[in-house]
């Protein structure tokens, strides 16, 4: 893909466990969204994005995210 990134989303559970929720490639503009947001939704959830991480050895940018309770959208 050109200009754009492969990212998994990956969610901190409650316990501490970690979980991958989505690995797909984001267009560039997707990821310049970044910048602005706090907050995304999958899968009918909404998530609190808590930090970045980029893997050089996979090429690939891991954000940890965090469910918002209550968050099942209609």
């Amino acid at each position: 893909m050109t200009g754009g990134m492969i990212v998994q989303l990956i969610e901190k559970q409650p316990d501490g466990t970690l979980v991958q929720r989505d690995e797909r490639a984001w267009s560039q503009d997707m990821i310049a969204a970044l910048h602005h947001i706090n907050y995304l939704t999958l899968g009918g959830r909404e998530y609190e994005t808590i930090e970045g991480r980029l893997n050089v050895e996979k090429q690939t940018m891991e954000l940890l995210i965090v469910a918002v309770r209550g968050s099942e959208l209609k």
